[in-house]
């Protein structure tokens, strides 16, 4: 299965690419169920315009392998069967796309579920900051870690 953590200029990835490489499991023929997610840059916030989003990891390594410690804990929590999961890494603008999730499992229930718990620990337990560049200034928000 796919999961990385990639310099957003160095490999491409769409939805649809993971959903792929979910069919393609030995499971496919148990499950019942596909979710997705895909989390994009947002330019406007109640006090700011967006110019730009930088994203960084301190140990892209060590964040990728933690990463995949999410996709295995919420296999087993949830009873799920794959998870692919990208999340880039580098300089952004509005409508880029940051984070792409896609969840295979038996049931729309446990499948959802999953998908969920991925994000939720994603944006919280791994370490990332995020530089959010505007006119009025940047904003750094620390995450994870």
């Amino acid at each position: 299965m796919i999961v990385k953590i990639i310099e957003k200029d160095d490999e491409f990835y769409k939805i649809a690419d993971l959903v792929d490489s979910l069919k393609k499991s030995s499971r496919i023929d148990e499950s019942g169920a596909i979710f997705t997610f895909e989390g994009i840059v947002r330019g406007k916030e109640k006090d700011l315009d967006l110019d730009k989003l930088i994203l960084t990891t301190p140990d892209k390594e060590k964040t990728e392998k933690e990463l995949k410690l999410i996709s295995e804990s919420v296999k087993s929590k949830f009873g799920i069967y794959e998870i692919a999961i990208v999340h880039y890494i580098g300089e952004f603008y509005t409508g880029d796309t940051l984070f792409l999730v896609a969840v295979l499992g038996p049931h729309r229930k446990e499948t959802l579920d999953a998908l969920k718990d991925v994000i939720e620990r994603t944006k919280f337990d791994l370490e990332f900051k995020k530089e959010e560049i505007s006119k009025t200034g940047t904003k750094i928000i620390m995450a994870g870690g």
